[in-house]
Order: C-alpha cells, then sequence, then structure tokens
C-alpha cells in the first residue's frame, strides 16, 4: 500500500486499528505527511512489530 492510498484511508484504518488494539491512542496513530517512518515506528514500538509486519498488517486492513 502506498503512502497516497494511506493518506486518503487513514481515517478508516485508523478507527480499525483501535478497534483492533486497545491500547492505541489518537497520539500513536497522528499521520503527518512526509512523517510515515515515524508513525510506523510508533506503531512498531507499540504493538511489539516488526516495520515489515507494520506495513502488512495496514495494507491488509
Amino acid at each position: 500500500m502506498n503512502t497516497r492510498t494511506i493518506k486518503g484511508n487513514w481515517i478508516e484504518i485508523a478507527g480499525k486499528l483501535k478497534q483492533k488494539y486497545a491500547n492505541l491512542t489518537d497520539d500513536d496513530l497522528l499521520f503527518i505527511e512526509g512523517k510515515e517512518e515515524e508513525l510506523y515506528g510508533r506503531l512498531q514500538k507499540k504493538l511489539g512489530k516488526t516495520n515489515e509486519q507494520i506495513r502488512d498488517l495496514i495494507a491488509k486492513l
């Protein structure tokens, strides 16, 4: 999934992630254009998954 697709659907994706992982906060899911790697890093740290696992998780939502 590319950045443009994520940006366009981010509210929906974030909602699904919050449903699946109750420990995620709005700050964890903050999407800032150009800082996607920070987002992936926050999710990696919070969920204990690799960068590739995070990308796959988001792509499947």
